[in-house]
C-alpha cells in the first residue's frame, strides 16, 4: 500500500471510530493498523484496527472496515510448536453492522457476497448479523471472514493471545501483515 493510500484510509477510519464513540489516545492513532493483505484492493478487502492490549493471555483490539469491505476467509490454528493453541476470540459490534460468515448451514439468501475476482477462496456462509450491542464468539481453528454494511463497521475483538502473522487464509495470495510504501 502506498503512504499516500495509507493516510486517506487512515483518515476515513480515524472518522469511523469517532462515529462509534470511540476515544483512542494519539498514540494509538499513531499505530493504527491499515491492512490491504498484499492484495492492493483496499476499498474491497481490507481491515484496520488498534491494539489495546496482546499478552500470553489475552489480546483487545478494535477493528474498523470501510462501507462493504471485507476481512478475508482465514483461521487462527493452533501452532503446538510456539505453544499457541489457536484464537478463541469474541467479536461485538460497536458501530454500523458486521456480517460474520462461519462454518455452519449455508445461508439461503446471505446479505453479502465475496469480493468479486476472489469468490473462489470463501467457502463459508452461514451468515451471523452483528448489530451495535451484539457479540458472537468463536473457537480457535474456526474458518470464518467478515465484511461491513453499508456504513462501515466498528467491532471490538476479545480474545486470547493473537499470533496474526500466523493466521491461516484460504486465498494463497493474502499477505497479512502490512508494508507501506512511499
Amino acid at each position: 500500500m502506498l503512504k499516500s493510500e495509507y493516510e486517506n484510509a487512515k483518515k476515513r477510519i480515524l472518522e469511523l471510530y469517532d462515529k462509534a464513540a470511540i476515544v483512542l489516545t494519539e498514540e494509538e492513532k499513531a499505530n493504527l493498523e491499515v491492512a490491504d493483505f498484499g492484495l492492493k484492493e483496499y476499498e474491497q478487502t481490507g481491515l484496520a484496527c488498534v491494539v489495546y492490549v496482546n499478552t500470553e493471555r489475552c489480546c483487545a483490539k478494535e477493528m474498523a472496515l470501510l462501507p462493504g469491505q471485507t476481512c478475508p476467509e482465514h483461521r487462527h490454528a493452533p501452532i503446538p510448536e510456539i505453544g499457541y493453541e489457536g484464537k478463541e476470540e469474541t467479536f461485538r459490534c460497536r458501530y454500523g453492522t458486521c456480517y460474520v460468515y462461519v462454518d455452519g448451514e449455508p445461508t439461503a439468501e446471505p446479505a453479502c457476497q465475496p469480493p468479486k475476482g476472489r469468490e473462489k477462496w470463501y467457502t463459508v456462509f452461514h451468515e451471523i448479523v452483528l448489530k451495535p450491542g451484539m457479540q458472537f464468539t468463536m473457537q480457535p481453528n474456526t474458518r470464518h471472514w467478515f465484511q461491513a454494511g453499508p456504513e462501515g463497521a466498528v467491532v471490538s475483538e476479545f480474545s486470547t493471545r493473537s499470533v496474526d502473522e500466523c493466521d491461516i487464509f484460504t486465498d494463497p495470495e493474502i499477505v497479512r501483515i502490512p508494508t507501506i510504501e512511499d
